[in-house]
């Protein structure tokens, strides 16, 4: 959970909502790490479309590395996502 406030699916109205739906994922919800930029939607789009280029865009590195890549520095950073 994080600690930064955020608004619960359930309760964002206009654009927020409007993001929420396009995130949603697979298991019904919206991965903590979009939703701590609830406050400020913009955000959130410029994190999605970020994540998705460094991804899934064009690169000589391919998809498992780029994941076992983001798995490493999580790991070295002690972060759980």
């Amino acid at each position: 959970m994080a600690w930064i406030e955020t608004i619960p699916e359930a309760e964002a109205e206009g654009e927020l909502s409007e993001l929420y739906t396009q995130y949603t994922e697979g298991w019904g919800g919206v991965d903590n790490i979009l939703k701590i930029h609830s406050l400020h939607p913009a955000t959130l789009k410029a994190h999605a479309l970020l994540y998705r280029t460094v991804m899934y865009g064009k690169s000589p590195i391919r998809r498992p590395d780029r994941e076992m890549i983001a798995v490493v520095v999580s790991a070295v950073n002690g972060c759980r996502y």
